[in-house]
């Protein structure tokens, strides 16, 4: 079983070992702007508005140079997303291609995996946010303890024994978690994020993971969200002012 986190205490990291040494192949900016969507129609013309690094204007083309330990945040790839049914569900799951091989490379490399999953006690429990966003209320639990039905990881990027699940009630993975302090207690400089959706909790977790002094790596590939143009929107702003931006071939392990 995986080791869940519940926010309000602390579980140990996924693995409780140090990441070892790696690099991203060539410089991380290169390709960066060219934002095609995970989410949507992947492989199509989704680039064509973003160019490259050099295009941002001056003040905005900054380049983060990812360090040598690293993690991957794996963010809300529940069925929720995934499920025909679901009011959630993305117009594509190509998205869990992407994730499901930068989960499969970090774990041969020996980095630690987190992933979040979102659960409310009750409408209260989620406040405001599920006030704004009410299809939200599919993730509450049956019962206490219980996992909702839509909640559920995907199967093919499902943790393994020993990875941390933590639980969340908002966009970012950081907020009221132990991600954090997870983090800091493996030594990690770096993180990987794929996921959904880009636009919400993706660059939630993309911001913050600045803002706790992580360099944030965005995988483009991995991650989806319910429209094109949002999505290239988002990676492209991600690029310029919080993160990364790469894809699947731009990682080396």
């Amino acid at each position: 079983m995986a080791a869940a986190a519940d926010p309000s205490g602390s579980t140990p990291a996924g693995s409780g070992e140090s990441p070892p040494s790696g690099s991203l192949s060539g410089s991380p900016a290169a390709g960066a702007g060219d934002v095609s969507s995970a989410g949507s129609s992947a492989g199509s013309s989704a680039g064509s508005s973003a160019g490259s690094s050099s295009g941002f204007s001056s003040g905005f083309d900054g380049t983060l140079t990812p360090g040598p330990r690293r993690a991957v945040i794996a963010v809300d790839l529940m069925r929720a997303y995934f499920d025909d049914a679901s009011p959630l569900c993305l117009p594509s799951s190509s998205c869990l291609h992407g994730a499901a091989a930068v989960l499969a490379a970090a774990r041969a490399a020996g980095y630690p995996v987190f992933h979040t999953v979102v659960r409310f006690d009750d409408a209260a429990h989620g406040g405001v946010f599920l006030r704004k966003v009410p299809a939200l209320q599919l993730l509450i639990r049956p019962k206490p303890g219980g996992v909702p039905p839509l909640g559920e990881l995907m199967p093919d990027v499902a943790p393994l024994e020993g990875e941390t699940v933590l639980v969340k009630q908002s966009a970012s993975a950081f907020f009221g978690t132990d991600l954090a302090a997870l983090l800091h207690e493996a030594r990690v400089d770096t993180v990987i994020i794929i996921g959904v959706s880009t636009s919400g909790c993706v660059r939630a977790t993309a911001v913050d993971a600045i803002q706790h002094d992580f360099v944030p790596i965005v995988v483009r590939d991995a991650v989806g969200d319910r429209d094109d143009a949002v999505q290239r929107a988002t990676l492209y702003d991600l690029q310029a002012k919080y993160a990364e931006v790469v894809g699947l071939d731009e990682l080396t392990w």
